[in-house]
């Protein structure tokens, strides 16, 4: 969500006087601090809003009185707050359901079928797709190891790496079509555009290439992390992966799918670390916690040239991995 805010806002302040989230600031707290930023001036504020239980987004639009939305997509995150994928799926929907009622406009991803679903029969939706010529198409060219795509006949080079990154540039692309902004300006903006804040970060250090994607984790967003990972044309393929919270039940399970997936994809080298990856039954390096990952580092040698992915969640802090 944050990095899509972030494209968005960087397509629409080419051309208008925008404000936007600070960072994560997405819930009932920081969505009433976002909107005290509004000047008399601001001709768009972009809002980004986030839950971990039902209600939470009807409650955040009933302040915010949102006029568009957009949801990026129902992942495995929150489980255990909602109850469920299925929860995760309602409780996202809320924000469909406060726009539908209130004959406002929705963009969306027309490749994304639980969207479509869930706007049928509403007509005023503008969306992109790689496929259905009824929406506004959008093609990846490739992710090696940036998202390159093509629109109409300009091409995009962004400096956002994985091809889960490629639905977020198309979404500030749609929504900057929509505000009438020119390509060439949607371009520069994109292509401006580098990511921080631990959100697939790229860090060139001793000779090594890290991908920094520690600010948060769920199994949906570890998946295709892991899947990208496996595609990079890069050399001594080591993973580092903490913890995911928030998955209740589904916890375990949810651990054991990714350490399965991590050990297939046949990488240099595993490393698991938190609690819960110390309950998968996996071949990989399994640590407690940062401090075992700290020890285990500071006695290993690193390939020359390798290319390392870490990622977990918020509350695993693995971006300290690079002062070891």
């Amino acid at each position: 969500k944050t990095t899509t805010k972030e494209l968005i806002n960087a397509v629409l302040s080419t051309s208008y006087r925008t404000i936007a989230t600070k960072g994560n600031l997405n819930n009932h707290i920081g969505v009433p601090l976002t909107l005290l930023t509004i000047k008399p001036d601001t001709e768009i504020a972009i809002v980004e809003m986030g839950a971990n239980h039902l209600n939470e987004i009807e409650f955040l639009c009933e302040i915010a009185e949102p006029d568009f939305g957009y949801i990026t997509n129902f992942g495995k995150a929150h489980l255990e707050g909602f109850g469920g994928v299925e929860g995760v799926i309602k409780g996202k929907s809320e924000l469909y359901d406060y726009l539908i009622s209130s004959n406002k406009s929705v963009f969306l991803n027309a490749d994304d079928p639980i969207q479509l679903e869930k706007l049928k029969g509403f007509t005023k939706k503008y969306g992109f797709s790689t496929t259905q010529a009824k929406y506004f198409n959008i093609e990846l060219i490739n992710a090696q190891p940036f998202v390159n795509l093509k629109v109409e006949d300009v091409e995009i080079n962004s400096n956002l790496i994985g091809t889960y990154n490629f639905t977020n540039c198309c979404a500030a692309i749609i929504i900057g079509k929509y505000f009438n902004i020119e390509l060439p300006k949607i371009k520069y903006a994109i292509e401006k555009y580098i990511p921080d804040n631990n959100r697939s970060q790229i860090i060139n250090t001793k000779g090594h290439y890290i991908i920094l994607d520690a600010y948060n984790a769920n199994p949906s967003s570890m998946k295709v992390a892991l899947e990208n990972f496996h595609t990079l044309e890069k050399p001594n393929k080591i993973l580092i992966l903490g913890d995911m919270f928030e998955l209740g039940n589904s916890s375990r399970e949810e651990h054991q799918i990714i350490a399965n997936l991590a050990s297939s994809l046949n990488f240099e080298e595993v490393i698991l670390v938190g609690e819960n990856f110390q309950l998968t039954d996996s071949n990989a390096i399994n640590l407690t916690n940062f401090n075992a990952l700290k020890t285990y580092l500071d006695k290993y040698d690193l390939p020359e040239k390798s290319t390392i992915l870490i990622k977990g969640s918020r509350g695993m802090a693995l971006e300290r991995v690079l002062e070891c």
